[in-house]
């Protein structure tokens, strides 16, 4: 016999379900799924589904996310490859597996020399793959896996040089078309051979230091919503910058870039290169990967004179009316560290941190020539007009370096990292940072000084920056990526 319920019988139902469906939204586990080849799937790893990277990027996550490891030792991104991915059960098996977020981890395999003749074919081959997973029922966030280093000597094989060269910017070209994200794997592991036993593949440490990346990436928190695009001069056109939507435009007649992340970090954070763009971008690109814009004025050559100041506040009050954070990051490498700091004295509550390189901070040094280091006379001639000088006496009391404004500098109390080589024949360190340092700890500064050894003045940065990354993670206030350090 049916049971008849009257409207509040109802209400209680159908309050009922609703509390059910919530509660299994709450409770719902996020589904990451990891697509590669064989350092996806744990080669030679003892213990593999613990060890390879999805196995300990599981265990980073905890119980309220569920990875499952799809990889295929020897397979190719692409289709004409000697062993493609596309043709696989796992490819299948990983498209069904109804997946909130799914990481691509293929391309080594593909700069092998069987495999090469088909590399203009990557991009294409890697739009396809994205497309198809983005467009499964549970849309899910698809992540781009730059493959890690290749030590391996045999040009044959799986060989860095095509890696870097072809296949990487491939896979990024990719990236751009679709506005998808990319993880750059590739310096993760540069400078730790000793994880790679075989030259390829990444030992459980190394896989480890893989996972502690991906993990940095599912729980970071990002704004979705926000666009600097529209809010940029209507003049503008877009490029590539490494797979990001770069945003070029004027001001003043100086050439500008702002660079747009992905998606946003919370609040809109950015770095600001004052000089020499797209040179070791390395440490740029790993904070896009973060979600802070990039950004870039063409200053050349005012050397931080009033000029380049005022140009400089005019183009930080753009990129705050477009929706920028107040506090950029200030990046300099070389010259770019007079523009950096010049800047900085005069707007210390616009910064929240530095980061330069084999700087120079003593303009008295070069390119006055007063120092062990001659200037070229265009060079010169290009200084003395930017700073109205006429006369030797005026050279040699000239005063507007970094090194002569350390009192403002220190009291802007936002932290400086200095990267100082040692052998560095251009930017004299014991002409500019040391000096400098000395001066900057007698004034009660924030800054920290790593040297490089043996290192002259290239290359700059590090090829795996990630310690410049942290510090400058921390500067910002970004440092709940360091809780897993």
């Amino acid at each position: 016999m049916g049971v008849k319920l009257n409207k509040l019988g109802w209400q209680v139902i159908l309050t009922a379900f609703l509390l059910i469906s919530l509660m299994g939204r709450l409770n719902a586990t996020t589904r990451i799924t990891c697509v590669g080849a064989s350092i996806t799937y744990g080669a030679f790893i003892e213990n593999r589904e613990l060890n390879s990277f999805p196995g300990k990027l599981q265990q980073l996550l905890g119980q309220n996310y569920e990875v499952k490891n799809y990889g295929v030792g020897g397979c190719t991104m692409l289709r004409n490859g000697d062993h493609p991915y596309w043709e696989t059960k796992e490819y299948k098996e990983a498209l069904i597996s109804n997946p909130d977020i799914v990481f691509i981890d293929l391309g080594g395999n593909d700069s092998k020399l069987v495999n090469r003749k088909y590399l203009n074919e990557i991009t294409a081959d890697c739009r396809d793959m994205v497309t198809a997973f983005r467009n499964l029922p549970s849309q899910p966030r698809v992540i781009i896996m730059l493959p890690v280093v290749s030590f391996v000597t045999d040009t044959t094989g799986i060989w860095n040089p095509v890696i870097v060269n072809e296949v990487i910017p491939g896979l990024r070209q990719a990236a751009y078309e679709l506005d998808v994200e990319v993880l750059d794997m590739h310096p993760l592991l540069i400078n730790h051979e000793e994880l790679m036993p075989d030259k390829i593949h990444p030992n459980k440490e190394g896989s480890a230091i893989m996972a502690s990346r991906l993990f940095e990436t599912v729980v970071q928190p990002f704004e979705t919503n926000f666009n600097i695009l529209p809010q940029l001069p209507k003049t503008a056109n877009v490029n590539s910058f490494a797979g990001y939507k770069c945003v070029n435009f004027t001001l003043s007649g100086r050439a500008c870039k702002v660079v747009q992340p992905k998606r946003s970090a919370k609040g809109h954070p950015w770095i600001w290169r004052t000089r020499f763009w797209g040179h070791e971008p390395q440490t740029d690109i790993a904070l896009l990967e973060r979600g802070f814009h990039l950004v870039y004025i063409d200053a050349a050559e005012l050397f931080g004179n009033d000029e380049c100041i005022q140009l400089y506040n005019d183009f930080y009050k753009l990129l705050r009316k477009a929706g920028l954070s107040s506090k950029a990051l200030m990046e300099g490498m070389s010259r770019g560290a007079v523009y950096v700091l010049n800047w900085a004295a005069e707007n210390p509550k616009k910064v929240s941190g530095v980061y330069i390189d084999n700087p120079l901070l003593d303009m008295k040094s070069w390119p006055c020539g007063l120092g062990k280091k001659d200037p070229s006379p265009a060079e010169l001639a290009a200084f003395k007009q930017d700073y109205n000088i006429t006369s030797d006496e005026q050279l040699q009391a000239f005063n507007n370096s970094p090194i002569d404004k350390v009192d403002q500098i220190a009291k802007g109390n936002y932290p400086i990292l200095i990267l100082c080589a040692d052998e560095d024949k251009a930017a004299l360190p014991d002409e500019n940072t040391l000096p400098f340092e000395q001066k900057m700890k007698a004034a009660g500064g924030k800054l920290k000084v790593i040297h490089k050894t043996g290192f002259g003045h290239h290359p700059h940065s590090f090829p795996n920056p990630e310690p410049i990354v942290r510090f400058l993670l921390d500067a910002s206030g970004y440092n709940f990526l360091l809780e897993n350090d």
